[in-house]
């Protein structure tokens, strides 16, 4: 279908099509981030069937936003960990398949709420493996003058998924159900994980040898190293913090866009309509790099993207017209696809093999506290300043922290030089 490797020279996305091998990953990893946004829906789908005692507090769906959220916290580094002396392949590949066999069980198990809350801590866990694997797995698959249109194909899918995932989740259970009312939602959603791991099951590449010392696995020493190479290496230090920067960012946006959706005149649930918006245009800001990435990738991307972001969000305040905030939040995924894929280049270009399971994991594990930690204060600054206060707030602060990184990068490269 795909030749086995690329042409020598960067075309954008033509090179990475080419490359059999990545196309496998690239398609494998597109069905398991859609079969992921699909399970959280299943699995609020299913608090139906999971009532409560009576004249107790209804908590289910943030406690099981809670079994989804934190093994992420707990165990992200920890994946990484496994990553460097596991098989990269064999983790893929195993996680996609424990995940769809545990969806297919759920219909044949106990209805009791407790048992959900497991299985859905079990399932997130499981993930923590699966995500610096895959993140570790492209820069052995794609050479390094590719690395810019191979993540920016990742990070526009990633976006393409949570959008579609989110949009047609609802219908597609909705499909399940009218031809199997038992067990058809979940076997959807199991389906879509196995299909994911039969499509990586063929790729092949050449695995780094784990450690001598396989059998002396601690993973709390393994995490102290990762986290001293990362305070050697400046411009890797300096990628992942501007990554975190802009998950924090996004995250903080959820709450926001629901009370720009108010303002607006819409309903609370209105909200997705911005975030779709921000993931369209980081698709099309991932789909620009990937495609005439070579010709400016010696541009300040990133300082660009903070710097275009800081301005949107500075322009929010005055704005009381729908289309023109849709607008404005394309204008921000654009942005915030400028910092994503040219960072994550980076970290994989300058990690050796050998560090890319705990540099991955770790990033991870920051990733998922900078996806959470602004939805606690978010509310709480909005509800003390007002909605426009905090969006001034936050394009100051985007501001000095792209202004800040530049000069920091460009000292450290003037150091190596």
């Amino acid at each position: 279908m795909f030749p086995n490797e690329p042409a020598a020279v960067n075309n954008g996305f033509a090179a990475v099509f080419k490359n059999r091998n990545f196309m496998l990953l690239w398609i494998g990893q597109l069905i398991s981030q859609l079969a992921d946004k699909v399970l959280l829906v299943l699995l609020i789908a299913l608090l139906d069937n999971y009532p409560i005692a009576a004249g107790l507090e209804d908590t289910r769906r943030s406690n099981l936003f809670m079994a989804f959220t934190v093994p992420a916290i707990l165990f992200g580094s920890a994946g990484g960990v496994v990553v460097d002396r596991v098989p990269k392949k064999l983790i893929m590949v195993g996680s996609d398949i424990l995940r769809g066999i545990v969806t297919l069980l759920i219909p044949f198990l106990p209805r009791q709420f407790q048992l959900l809350l497991l299985i859905t801590f079990a399932i997130s866990t499981v993930t923590q493996f699966f995500a610096p694997a895959e993140q570790a797995a492209i820069p052995l698959l794609v050479r390094k003058e590719c690395l810019m249109a191979a993540n920016a194909l990742f990070s526009s899918t990633m976006m393409g998924a949570l959008i579609v995932g989110n949009a047609v989740g609802p219908p597609m259970l909705n499909w399940a159900e009218s031809l199997n009312g038992s067990f058809g939602k979940e076997l959807i959603v199991g389906v879509l994980y196995l299909l994911s791991a039969a499509i990586m099951l063929p790729i092949r590449f050449k695995e780094n040898k784990p450690p001598q010392d396989s059998s002396a696995l601690n993973p709390w020493r393994e995490f102290k190293d990762g986290l001293r190479y990362l305070k050697r290496n400046k411009l890797v230090w300096n990628a992942m913090l501007q990554l975190v920067t802009l998950y924090c960012v996004f995250a903080a946006l959820i709450e926001l866009a629901i009370r720009l959706a108010q303002e607006l005149g819409l309903q609370e649930k209105d909200f997705s309509f911005f975030l779709a918006a921000a993931g369209v245009g980081m698709v099309l800001g991932s789909g620009i790099l990937g495609h005439c990435g070579e010709k400016i990738h010696h541009k300040p991307l990133p300082l660009i993207g903070f710097l275009g972001m800081a301005v949107v969000l500075a322009m929010f305040t005055f704005t009381h017209n729908l289309p023109l905030a849709l607008g404005l939040c394309i204008m921000l995924g654009v942005g915030a696809g400028m910092i994503a894929v040219p960072m994550q280049t980076l970290i994989q270009q300058q990690t050796p093999p050998a560090m890319h399971g705990k540099v991955f994991g770790f990033q991870n594990h920051a990733i998922n506290i900078a996806l959470s930690a602004p939805l606690l204060i978010t509310e709480r600054l909005a509800n003390y300043f007002g909605l426009r206060a905090v969006l001034l707030g936050m394009s100051l602060t985007v501001a000095i922290v792209g202004v800040w990184a530049w000069q920091n990068t460009r000292k450290v490269l003037q150091d190596v030089i």
